[in-house]
């Protein structure tokens, strides 16, 4: 199943990568708001420069579906879509905050609970809680959407938190570089491989509704 293209546009990073094998890969990341519908397909003509590879070679397309941004998502599996189409190669969809709690999990020691909090608007937040096990992560709590003054009910005194929720300054990065999108596939999707991307769609949770101007 490599190489293996990823693609994560979940929130404000936008991130690319080339996974050879499981210790060699390319990424770029690039940091910057609004920045998915520019940059995004130039980030991954410069990825395959970088790396002497084509989208041709890969053996399929790793991608992050949410929730996070809508639009960043929009941008992503539109872009993986066209690619895919184009290439006759599957896409692998990877839950984003399996692939943050992935990527966290590689740092912290065995058994340690930790949460994932991002802010999806000023009253609510995105929450899921991990624990690292023999298989990197166990998921305990899978992403949802609670009310901001639910969050001290949803951590306990040894949780580790990460996120963009910085109401106790103990959190950083919202989501996880494509290196850990494709890391995830490698790992646990060759069950998720789909030519059938006609009707895929974002995994959102909360459903978009456009604000009104006054």
């Amino acid at each position: 199943m490599i190489p293996l293209l990823s693609i994560e546009t979940s929130g404000e990073l936008c991130s690319v990568a080339i996974l050879k094998s499981e210790n060699n890969y390319f990424e770029i990341n690039l940091s910057e708001k609004n920045i998915h519908s520019e940059k995004l397909m130039s980030a991954i003509d410069d990825l395959t420069n970088f790396s002497g590879l084509q989208i041709s070679d890969m053996k399929a397309i790793a991608l992050s579906i949410g929730p996070g941004s809508f639009t960043g998502l929009r941008i992503g599996m539109s872009t993986a879509k066209g690619l895919a189409f184009g290439a006759g190669l599957p896409i692998i969809p990877v839950k984003t905050y399996y692939a943050h709690a992935l990527e966290i999990s590689q740092y912290l020691p065995a058994e340690t609970t930790f949460v994932i909090a991002n802010n999806v608007n000023t009253t609510e937040l995105f929450v899921s809680k991990y624990k690292t096990s023999e298989k990197l992560f166990d998921v305990v709590e899978d992403v949802k959407i609670i009310k901001k003054e639910e969050f001290e009910n949803f951590i306990d005194n040894k949780s580790v938190v990460y996120g963009n929720y910085k109401k106790e300054g103990k959190f950083f990065n919202s989501g996880p570089t494509a290196k850990f999108v494709a890391m995830w596939a490698y790992f646990f999707g060759k069950d998720l491989l789909t030519y059938n991307f006609d009707y895929m769609e974002p995994d959102y949770i909360k459903k978009f509704i456009p604000r009104k101007g006054k």
